[in-house]
């Protein structure tokens, strides 16, 4: 269609006459796009395609949350980023596509991905930026701290000596630009990250080095986009917890105000909201906290009450080690929360009202610095509305968490779904929900429920992929006895790794069984001279990068059920080691507590979406073929579950039985 000149085509990819609806113009031109100009420049466009576009385009015209279910190979991304982007130059305020982790964002950005591929083909240049999680940069005062006492110095010194100049020497403004990304540095192993990466428990309002710091900078930098701010679902979600409390600090809310939201692989945006919407309490961080107070020419009586809620706070913390019990393949422990707990909650929340009306006549005093003590009112104010949860009888959920020799109280409103819907979807703005794995039995509601969202469309495409020309399917013989559990399974995976030559992708339920199968599998003759790679071990996407490259290695995740994509022979066999049932740690459990049926409404729906996520992974292009494997033994004792399963395999796909 000629484009009248007089019509806006500068902001939009196509002519628009503003007398006219937006979104229905917008959707005329992305029909535009799948029928003529994609097939010009030879793109296979999919029937699944289109008619997921045009069920976009009724969710942007009516400002709903749409439930878009499409299967590998549909190309659903380019569809929802069509819209994303045009609408945000529409409304003025970018979009914010979220994403179910870190390395999910490095894969919506990289050369020849969906973003490369509108300016190449659609002459649309998209302005995207990532907003990464705060602890994917790097903390000066944790890198300070860790420099010369530890045993990592070395590594953690070459990081220090990387930073900019301007870092430690006070430079001109525009000498600065954004460093300290996580993916910079990724020959370190997750354990030497977290002892120079940023935390929950550092304070950035009164931090001397904000102003020079990476994670700043690098906020500073995706504010301005225009079209498109990548981020990951925990980031999104600590936006809209901590929105309210940063506007009353005079901080910015983590994101700007933004037309539309996409959380890709949506059906994990439940677990991001339970991370983000928590309080998370730690003796050390509270004493240094409230010591500030001393700083200043105070009264005596506002000395005495910070002693005694330094002590009481102690006091906490040494009951809690008496009342926590570990929890097997849960980082989680259980908090037993009997009477001397309670007694000790409550003394400390008396002690802070204490401190609050002190500060009242402090205020008046102006002994104190204004901004620091605002600072101080804030996290108190944060920690007396955790502690005071506890006075509500099945209101909160809480758990304890064992870090470097130290406990961190994490406290959670069971409110959680109420929060959401008020804060996310209810504000008037297209939510769009994007997976291959979205429902069960045909119905979005264990998704919906658990989010609390009560209105909503949806729509469901398969995969245009012939599957049983190109999948094989294998479980576990059944157990043989006299034989340990964990013998039989690593003997089928090393069997299974020769007959792939490697190329594989083994998923675990938990870190542990990563760790002991690592542990183990060196000890397999059949295992010998494969090269292994481990999550944990370095950075994830320089690991997934590195995979890729060595088309023989073989990759172990706990994290991966979702978003990888590797296609070609790099990736031509995936085994799931153990059946990944969520685990029996305290937010489960409150889940399981609050169902009449906990093993049909929580237990199986979420093992069959990540079984369904993990053997998605196996074929990416049309043009792939391999093999997945269930290595779990005990499907053979939880007939409901071996059924569910054998009825979730794509069509055609019907599996066959290891030999032993």
């Amino acid at each position: 269609m000629e484009a009248d000149p007089g019509l806006s085509t500068q902001r939009y990819p196509f002519a628009y006459d503003p007398a006219e609806p937006f979104v229905s113009r917008l959707g005329e031109w992305v029909a535009d796009v799948f029928y003529d100009i994609l097939p010009e420049s030879g793109f296979e466009v999919r029937d699944e395609q289109i008619f997921m576009a045009y069920q976009l385009e009724r969710a942007y015209g009516d400002k709903k949350t749409i439930m878009a279910e499409a299967g590998v190979g549909t190309g659903k991304t380019l569809v929802y980023l069509l819209y994303a982007v045009c609408y945000a130059r529409y409304t003025g305020k970018p979009a914010v596509i979220a994403c179910a982790d870190e390395s999910l964002i490095e894969q919506l950005v990289k050369p020849g991905g969906d973003i490369a591929k509108l300016a190449e083909h659609l002459d649309l240049q998209v302005d995207a930026r990532l907003g990464k999680s705060p602890d994917q940069y790097v903390c000066l005062n944790k890198l300070s701290a860790v420099r010369f006492a530890d045993e990592d110095a070395p590594v953690i010194e070459e990081v220090y000596e990387s930073l900019p100049e301007f870092v430690n020497t006070p430079g001109t403004l525009q000498a600065f630009h954004p460093y300290g990304d996580r993916k910079q540095y990724p020959h370190l192993n997750d354990r030497q990250w977290n002892k120079i990466n940023w935390d929950p428990f550092q304070d950035c309002f009164v931090c001397p080095k904000r102003q020079r710091c990476g994670l700043t900078l690098s906020r500073d930098h995706y504010r301005r986009s225009k079209d498109i701010i990548i981020c990951s679902h925990d980031y999104y979600m600590e936006h809209v917890w901590t929105y309210e409390a940063r506007k009353r600090e005079g901080q910015l809310p983590l994101l700007p105000d933004h037309s539309s939201v996409v959380f890709d692989e949506g059906h994990l945006l439940e677990e991001a909201a339970l991370n983000a919407l928590s309080y998370k309490l730690k003796h050390r961080i509270f004493e240094e906290l409230v010591t500030r107070l001393l700083e200043g020419e105070i009264r005596e009586t506002l000395a005495e009450r910070v002693d005694e809620a330094i002590e009481s706070s102690e006091r906490l913390f040494r009951l809690l080690d008496t009342y926590t019990v570990a929890i097997p393949g849960s980082e989680r422990k259980e908090v037993r929360v009997e009477a001397p707990l309670v007694r000790e909650i409550e003394r400390l929340n008396g002690v802070l009202d204490a401190i609050g009306e002190e500060l009242v006549f402090e205020s008046g005093l102006f002994s104190l610095d204004g901004y620091q003590m605002r600072v101080v009112e804030e996290h108190l104010d944060m920690i007396q509305t955790a502690l005071s949860l506890f006075r509500k009888e099945d209101g909160y959920i809480c758990w304890a968490e064992e870090s470097e020799d130290e406990t961190t109280l994490s406290i959670m409103p069971r409110t959680v779904k109420e929060i959401l819907n008020e804060r996310v979807f209810n504000t008037g703005i297209p939510i769009v929900f994007s997976s291959a794995t979205l429902s069960v039995d045909n119905s979005f509601r264990y998704v919906a429920d658990s989010l609390g969202i009560d209105d909503f469309v949806s729509f469901s495409v398969a995969s245009p992929y012939d599957y049983a020309d190109k999948m094989q399917m294998k479980i576990a013989e059944q157990a043989v006895p006299g034989h340990a559990e964990n013998e039989n399974r690593l003997r089928d995976a090393a069997a299974l790794l020769q007959e792939s030559g490697g190329r594989a992708l083994i998923l675990f339920r938990t870190m542990e069984e990563l760790r002991a199968f690592k542990q183990d599998i060196v000890h397999v003759p059949e295992a010998e001279g494969l090269r292994f790679m481990y999550e944990g071990d370095r950075e994830i996407s320089d690991l997934i990068a590195a995979f890729q490259q060595d088309e023989e290695s073989v990759l172990c995740s706990v994290n991966l059920w979702e978003g990888l994509d590797v296609p070609g022979p790099s990736l031509s066999n995936v085994m799931i080691w153990s059946l990944p049932y969520p685990p029996q740690d305290p937010v489960f459990n409150a889940k399981r507590n609050a169902s009449a049926s906990p093993y049909e409404e929580i237990d199986l729906p979420y093992m069959l979406l990540r079984v369904k996520q993990g053997l998605g992974r196996l074929i990416r292009t049309s043009s792939d073929s391999g093999s997945a494997a269930i290595l779990d033994e005990s499907l053979y004792t939880q007939k409901e579950a071996k059924d569910r399963i054998a009825a979730l395999l794509p069509e055609g796909v019907e599996w066959t039985t290891l030999a032993h």
